[in-house]
């Protein structure tokens, strides 16, 4: 049976000789995902630049497809793909300058999109060769992943069964950590459930082996050129770009006279530098860590930090953001360098919030008002820390007053800022943070006004084009407060003019769709969600929805299918669950619809819907007893769950208890039930002599069908009630 290993062992040259040792398909790529090469994506992107070439050479189709996530993963795969298009930011400065970042969930998009990809390249790989054939693909070093691959790798783990591709993860002896805050997808869990666990065993590391021998010392001895073996040795670690364990070459690494190190780390920088034009990811990973070394780590190491910090924000890749931030600061002097200090800090703050690291947020920000008293900084600062209260911390510490006091005291400093623009812009900036606040308090109407205010000011104080991106947040914010509020026609003419200057970002389609869908719009809703799917790598959210709409629609295999992907994207995902095993129940497959709620209650065992659902489904099976035990349970959970006291009725009406179950049915109508529910009511009442509220119910249900079954039962009824039976 074939599987997926994890090998774990002290030193890289000990894996190596457990990996040899095993019995593995055709090596695809060998990869070392250490995050000193290449930062984010290090191992994913070594990988792509060996296989996307002949991919997209085989099948062109794949490039529009996945164009998002071969770009921000390997941009020197960028000249073979179509560009990625944000019409907001074509004329912006820099990165700095954005209508919007990317969600925290935007990178496990991304690593579905890119095992999406490698299942194509497999698919083509064994047609050219053999159906089915196997490969192997080892990546080494993980636990000096960036969080990036650690998440990539947890979903192709999750994903690809081994006999497709075996993967094998290289690690050192401990298990890789999990990342701080809220994870999506954990390596570490990954690891346990899909691998095979081999552990380099005691006698492996002892006198005789590989990693004892790299720690004797090595005679110093002199090269006609005067160079000397430990000094190459040290230039070797240097050269490997600090990823070796040798210990010989550690060791002389750290023995080096500290200007001699330092120098190495410049050259190497130069070497890095010129080739970083054609290979650009070596600015995330490499060329930093030797800068930050080198003899110009105050101003080329900031500047190298500072730009791979604001990358990694652009793209949403938080936790690496914050990790440069970090690296920065311990370079930077506040007072020296107060414009980079606060640029870390800031970006340091924010991308710690959307990580859903919250208070690590709070203290780094607490922190900077302890280091400065420029009340630009101070203005910026009470913003953040009042969305901190406002929507970043955990429902136990969210506090819509404090973050209220906050924003208002950001909106206070912005009132006498000098600068006459930027007055303008910070005030109507930290008014639309005041909206949000509103927003979360029921307060809608004083955020429309906020908002309203906020669009006609700076329409009237700043000139065209300036602060496009926040012209079309504010009407963006303002298309979502009205949505709130039920005020769907003006929400979808904001939505209109937002997508006018930004149809490219998935949101829109989506949030436009949900719109759509409550005016009864179906086919409109579908087709925004049909097309969110194409400007977004896959969401597991995207796809529900269409499945949701195509069910509404009567495409029940199309449904099908959407639930089916929703699943493979997010198996946790419960109401993808529940519908898919309604539609299995539609479709007469009992046994995979129960499947399926099994597998939902074992992730949220008082799920009332999941539960009613099985009722229905053992009932259908003769089983009653086991059927009402799941009721109650449904009932339990959520006592006006309307479609378990149908459920209850029928088989109470099935086993003749007709009052029973004509008061379960009442209960059922009383909390919303439909037509078919009155109907069922109907037939109770006719079997208990019920003549007149019988005919009742049918004239109801035909009031909106023209069912021939209702028709006959309404006659049936009425004869019986002038009979006087």
């Amino acid at each position: 049976m074939s599987s997926h290993y994890w090998i774990q062992a002290p030193l890289r040259a000990d894996r190596d000789r457990l990996i040899a040792g095993l019995v593995l398909p055709p090596v695809l790529a060998t990869v070392s995902a250490h995050r000193h090469l290449r930062g984010p994506y290090t191992a994913v992107g070594t990988l792509l630049r060996q296989i996307a070439p002949e991919t997209l050479r085989r099948d062109p189709a794949l490039a529009q497809r996945h164009r998002i996530e071969l770009q921000e993963t390997t941009p020197e795969l960028a000249g073979l793909v179509p560009a990625i298009l944000r019409p907001l930011e074509a004329n912006a400065k820099g990165p700095v300058a954005l209508s919007r970042y990317p969600a925290r969930l935007h990178s496990l998009r991304v690593c579905h999109g890119l095992v999406d990809f490698i299942e194509s390249h497999l698919a083509g790989a064994g047609e050219q060769a053999q159906e089915g054939t196997p490969y192997t693909l080892v990546v080494t070093d993980v636990e000096h992943a960036d969080p990036t691959d650690q998440e990539f790798l947890a979903v192709l783990l999750r994903r690809v069964p081994a006999r497709l591709l075996t993967v094998v993860v290289a690690t050192g002896l401990d298990t890789p950590p999990e990342q701080p805050g809220p994870v999506s997808e954990s390596l570490p869990q990954a690891l346990l459930a899909h691998t095979e666990r081999i552990v380099s065993s005691e006698a492996e590391s002892g006198p005789g082996s590989a990693s004892a021998s790299a720690s004797v010392s090595v005679s110093v001895s002199s090269d006609g050129d005067g160079t000397t073996a430990p000094d190459e040795l040290a230039l070797a670690f240097v050269e490997s770009d600090g990823v070796s364990d040798d210990t010989a070459v550690l060791a002389a690494y750290e023995a080096l006279d500290p200007a001699r190190r330092t120098a190495l780390h410049d050259a190497r920088a130069a070497v890095l530098a010129a080739a970083a034009d054609a290979e650009p990811s070596l600015r995330l990973g490499s060329l930093p860590y030797h800068l930050e070394r080198g003899s110009t780590r105050a101003s080329d190491g900031v500047k190298a930090l500072r730009w791979a910090q604001t990358r990694c924000k652009y793209l949403g890749l938080y936790a690496t953001s914050v990790e440069y931030g970090r690296r920065g600061l311990l370079l930077v002097d506040a007072d020296e360098q107060a414009e980079f200090w606060w640029e870390f800090t800031r970006d340091t703050a924010v991308s710690l919030a959307a990580a859903g690291r919250a208070d690590e947020s709070a203290e780094l920000q607490d922190e900077a008002r302890r280091i400065t008293i420029d009340p630009s900084v101070h203005m910026k600062l009470a913003y953040e820390t009042g969305m901190l209260y406002a929507r970043h911390f955990g429902p136990e510490k969210r506090d819509p007053a404090v973050a209220r006091a906050w924003i208002n005291q950001a909106i206070a400093i912005a009132s006498i800022l000098e600068d006459p623009q930027e007055r303008t812009f910070f005030s109507v900036f930290n008014r639309n943070g005041l909206a949000l606040v509103a927003t979360r308090t029921g307060g809608i109407d004083e955020a429309l006004r906020l908002l309203d205010e906020g669009i006609e000011r700076l329409d009237k104080e700043l000139g065209l084009g300036e602060r496009s991106w926040h012209r079309v947040g504010l009407r963006y914010n303002r298309a979502q407060a009205n949505a709130m509020s039920g005020r769907l026609d003006d929400a979808l003419a904001d939505y209109a003019v937002v997508m006018k200057f930004d149809d490219s970002f998935s949101d829109h389609y989506f949030n436009r769709g949900n719109i759509l869908r409550r005016l009864g719009r179906t086919e409109e809703a579908l087709a925004d969600y049909e097309h969110a799917l194409t400007l977004e790598p896959p969401f597991p959210e995207g796809h529900y929805n269409c499945g949701d709409a195509r069910l509404e629609l009567g495409d029940i295999t199309g449904a099908l299918a959407e639930f089916d992907r929703t699943l493979v994207l997010d198996p946790r995902n419960t109401d993808a669950l529940l519908n898919r095993a309604g539609v299995h129940a539609e479709l007469g497959d009992e046994e995979a619809a129960l499947r399926d709620v099994a597998t939902g209650l074992e992730l949220e065992p008082g799920h009332a819907q999941l539960l009613s659902l099985k009722g229905r489904l053992l009932a259908e099976r003769g089983e009653a007893d086991s059927a009402l035990d799941a009721l109650a349970a449904a009932l339990a959970s959520d006592p006006d769950l309307s479609e378990a006291w149908a459920v209850k009725a029928e088989i109470a009406f099935g086993a003749g208890d007709l009052e029973t179950a004509a008061a379960d049915f009442d209960r059922a109508i009383r909390l919303g039930g439909g037509i078919e529910i009155r109907y069922n009511r109907g037939l109770v009442y006719e079997a208990a002599g019920r003549f007149a509220e019988a005919a009742s119910d049918f004239e109801a249900v035909l009031a909106e069908t023209d069912d021939e079954d209702a028709r006959a039962h309404r006659a049936s009824c009425l004869r019986g009630e002038r009979a006087g039976v």
